[in-house]
């Protein structure tokens, strides 16, 4: 957003022309500006504030419908990212069935094995602290990161696909 337009949102936010605001986010500032027929001042005064908030209850119908728009694009653009975070989700479970379901141990047994690692490394690290040695902290850190994420995949992965299983046999 351009800073001038977001100083111009600010402005007009603090002086409670809300509905000003949200549809010129909605639809930019000339677009508003064409349709109610004014200029609006990108640094507005106290005198600009005043004719604005009158412009404002004139045009508040107008403007609701504008803020509207605005919030059926956020809508849309919500939806669309649930159902990209669903096809994701549904990707991962197909492949994880797909390992369970093939013929090789190392991929039945790669998520575990994977934990297990982890394990092993945070039990280094705690010994290596108890015997006074320390570790660069990115390490630990990087070595933290990769716990949750292996954690949450197996653990939550593996609810789900109980929950598919239990879901496919009713």
């Amino acid at each position: 957003m351009i800073p001038i337009l977001a100083s111009l949102l600010g402005s007009l936010a603090e002086n409670g022309l809300g509905l000003l605001s949200s549809a010129i986010q909605a639809k930019g500032k000339e677009v508003v500006e064409n349709t109610l027929g004014v200029k609006i001042p990108d640094n507005p005064t106290a005198e600009d504030v005043s004719k604005l908030r009158e412009l404002q209850f004139a045009h508040e119908e107008k403007l609701l419908e504008l803020g509207i728009e605005k919030a059926k694009m956020e809508l849309a653009e919500m939806e669309m990212f649930a159902k990209a975070a669903q096809s994701d989700a549904d990707n991962v479970t197909d492949r994880w069935q797909a390992d369970m379901s093939s013929d090789s141990w190392l991929s039945k047994n790669i998520r575990p094995m994977s934990l297990i690692a982890i394990f092993i490394g945070y039990f280094l690290f705690a010994m290596m602290s108890a015997f006074n040695y320390n570790a660069r902290e990115s390490y630990v850190s990087l070595l933290g990161q990769w716990g949750m994420l292996i954690m949450g995949a197996y653990f939550g992965g593996r609810t789900i696909e109980k929950l598919a299983e239990l879901k496919g046999k009713k």
